[in-house]
């Protein structure tokens, strides 16, 4: 089973620890800065393994090279990005699985917001580690990539238990709320998360993770087919692809 500690740095980011409780064996993934994890290792005093990179953006790397220098971890990254990942160490891509310890990740590759962008999918603890692909209420945006990429990415998660954790790296829930509500005014679920996230954010408290089954009812970047959104933003009867692209458009506009 796995341990997961969440640590917020810079402005908005999650950098999250995740530690095996029968080995040992300890994570960080996606550690933007170095200092805050190491701060937090000792004060758990818990000895860094590895480090799990979802994609290349300073913001998810910028620690690797100092946390790799002072503990000699283990950095994995994405085979079809490996060039961009900092002190990379093993390779994996779509359909393999990587073992921290006793507990075990699926791999998914998840272009969209990068090429390269990959996710740990840890069954045994309902964790999924997506990085900047999805989010509570949102999806990452399309850099490097594009819409029919990112719902095939986004595509991917749809099916996995709905009590899966969603441990994503930002913290942009209550901005993606209005957004949301300005494309899916209907949608009961959303109103009232929407509510509980502001209680939430006046209250300093973190709104992630979330959950895949949460996700589902709310965020209209996995609900291309709902009625009334399509309704609102003018396209029923359209492709999922064409209904997605367009609330791309309009959260990048919003």
């Amino acid at each position: 089973m796995l341990d997961v500690i969440q640590i917020p740095v810079l402005s908005d980011n999650y950098v999250y620890l995740a530690r095996d409780e029968a080995s040992g064996a300890t994570a960080v993934v996606d550690p933007a800065v170095h200092q805050p994890v190491m701060d937090k290792l000792d004060e758990l005093g818990w000895t860094l393994t590895h480090i799990l990179n979802t994609h290349h953006h300073p913001d998810h790397v910028g620690g690797n090279m100092a946390l790799k220098d002072k503990y000699g971890c283990t950095v994995v990254g994405a085979r079809c990005d490996a060039e961009r990942i900092p002190g990379i160490d093993v390779q994996v891509g779509e359909g393999e699985t990587y073992d921290l310890g006793e507990s075990t990740a699926k791999v998914f590759e998840v272009p969209g917001h990068t090429s390269g962008h990959i996710a740990y999918w840890f069954a045994g603890d309902n964790a999924l580690f997506c990085g900047d692909t999805l989010f509570a209420l949102g999806c990452g945006r399309l850099f490097e990539g594009t819409p029919d990429q990112m719902w095939t990415s986004l595509s991917k998660f749809l099916d996995l238990p709905g009590d899966t954790r969603i441990f994503c790296a930002h913290e942009y829930t209550q901005a993606n709320a209005a957004f949301a509500l300005s494309v899916e005014p209907g949608n009961d679920a959303l109103v009232r998360r929407s509510a509980e996230i502001d209680r939430m954010r006046a209250d300093g408290i973190p709104t992630v993770p979330s959950t895949i089954g949460v996700e589902l009812a709310t965020n209209p970047f996995l609900r291309p087919g709902s009625a009334n959104l399509q309704e609102t933003i003018g396209m029923t009867g359209q492709d999922l692809v064409a209904v997605f692209a367009e609330t791309r458009r309009r959260k990048d506009n919003f």
